[in-house]
């Protein structure tokens, strides 16, 4: 499993960082990333879900490899 942050919808309300900030980071105005490749360690797929359901814009989604 693994997030990907989609930059455009992204409007930096931070929630991700706050729920899960092991997986996103944000920039200097706020807009989330995905931490390296955004791969999700098993341990944190129940935080990378939570980032997911919590985010406003649905800018962050979970890809099954």
């Amino acid at each position: 499993m693994r997030i990907v942050v989609d930059s455009e919808k992204c409007e930096g309300h931070n929630r991700c960082y706050s729920l899960a900030s092991e997986l996103v980071d944000v920039d200097d105005y706020g807009y989330a990333s995905a931490i390296g490749d955004g791969v999700v360690s098993p341990e944190l797929e129940d935080k990378a879900r939570l980032a997911v359901d919590n985010c406003p814009e649905f800018a962050i989604t979970i890809v099954e490899d």
